[in-house]
């Protein structure tokens, strides 16, 4: 087990969160705990001790402590006794009054979060847990990809540091595909909470768009966070400073995290930099404590601000020119930078003929001489998208007319018409 201080953290043998086995091992007030099971209970119908447990995700035991608290307060009765710790419970009128006050301040009901010091040592240690990336990894995640070798140690290096990356290139150069990639070579899990507390507050941190959830060890552990895969976070034009920050709901009155938060433990990329509705030096003005200080900073309603852990594997992709984007200031504090070009006539094959045997087609040398002489004549940039959405446009056409899967010329000239429009 951890040291007496993190005990309640993680297991150092099992690398899972500690299950707490008291109250006040949850980090919790016990006021704050007793409210959140007073709303469980007033939102079940069948209100049991393990109900209520695998509401909050707490042991039955401490789910107990809480409920007979409650029950000496008289805002629950017992109405069936069952088994050893467990009861059948009912709301008393002073239960219905008090829940109503409650939830005036706080519709949160779910999972007890975990307190905020707490979540940020715990991603902190699993960040400093984190065993160093085998290079075996590396080459699976890119290996659909046509990458130069001094592109492709870059990437690598990227990966296993979990620095910062700059990309730029013109549309349909790979820009996306290998952050994607990036995100595909780093291995393990993570743990996340569902919730997170501070100062009574509640902030929502696991959600299933981008949280997937893997299955939990057999031992032991605290329920209230969730194992997932290392998280993919991808935000584009949609993307504002608001957004950025906690995002307090007045309906249900709690936060759901910013997306960087959702992030921690994965990669966050910020896709078509550049053509947010902002402007993009004020959008990095907003990056440059967290890049330089692996911290972000938080508001809540009340005006106060928290420190939040900025853990993750940050890709900015743009198409633009950097010079009209970003300055020196905001360059010096990214790990690495690349820039994609437009595929030579050789890389642009490669392309074609990895995503063709992928495709389990078969592969003909005119079909390259079809492309070229298409580009040539319509004096047209080639983009390294374009074979792998060419050879989807003719699967396409094989799917809806139920032809054989056999890759011809004529198919990829009506491909081209249906793409191109020409």
């Amino acid at each position: 087990m951890a040291s007496t201080e993190s005990r309640i953290l993680f297991d150092t043998e099992t690398y899972s969160p500690a299950m707490p086995e008291t109250v006040e091992e949850t980090g919790l007030d016990f006021g704050f705990l007793a409210d959140l099971a007073l709303k469980a209970a007033y939102s079940d119908t069948n209100c049991t001790s393990e109900r209520v447990a695998e509401k909050l995700k707490l042991p039955m035991g401490v789910a107990e402590t809480v409920l007979q608290h409650l029950y000496r307060e008289r805002l629950i009765e017992i109405r069936e006794r069952t088994q050893f710790q467990s009861n059948r419970y009912g709301m008393l009128d002073r239960g219905w009054e008090r829940v109503q006050k409650l939830l005036s301040v706080s519709g949160y009901i779910g999972a007890a979060p975990v307190p905020l010091d707490t979540y940020s040592a715990g991603v902190l240690w699993m960040e400093k847990v984190r065993k160093p990336l085998n290079p075996e990894s590396v080459t699976r995640a890119f290996a659909d990809l046509v990458l130069h070798e001094r592109v492709f140690q870059t990437l690598g290096l990227v990966a296993d540091s979990r620095r910062s990356l700059f990309l730029t290139g013109p549309p349909g150069c790979g820009k996306t595909t290998a952050a994607l990639a990036l995100h595909d070579a780093l291995e393990g899990e993570v743990w996340v909470p569902y919730a997170v507390e501070v100062d009574g507050h509640v902030i929502r941190v696991f959600d299933m768009h981008n949280h997937e959830p893997v299955a939990p060890p057999s031992v032991r552990h605290d329920r209230r966070w969730v194992k997932i895969k290392r998280p993919l976070v991808v935000v584009g034009g949609e993307m504002t400073i608001e957004s950025m920050d906690l995002i307090y709901s007045s309906s249900v009155r709690f936060y759901e995290a910013p997306f960087q938060m959702k992030s921690n433990g994965g990669v966050l990329l910020i896709d078509d930099f550049g053509r947010q509705r902002i402007e993009p030096h004020d959008l990095l003005n907003r990056w440059i404590i967290p890049l330089e200080n692996r911290v972000d900073y938080l508001t809540l309603h009340t005006g106060k601000k928290i420190q939040v852990p900025f853990e993750q594997l940050l890709v900015f992709a743009t198409n633009l020119n950097p010079k009209d984007l970003v300055d020196e200031a905001f360059l010096r504090r990214m790990g690495y930078r690349l820039g994609f070009t437009t595929p030579s006539q050789e890389t642009y094959e490669q392309i074609l003929r990895r995503y063709v045997a992928k495709k389990e087609l078969k592969y003909q040398p005119e079909f390259l001489d079809l492309l070229m002489t298409r580009y040539q004549r319509e004096k047209r940039e080639m983009k390294a998208c374009e074979p792998r959405d060419l050879v989807e446009r003719c699967l396409d056409i094989m799917r809806y007319e139920k032809l054989p899967r056999e890759l011809n010329s004529h198919l990829l000239e009506r491909a081209w018409r249906n793409y191109f429009g020409t």
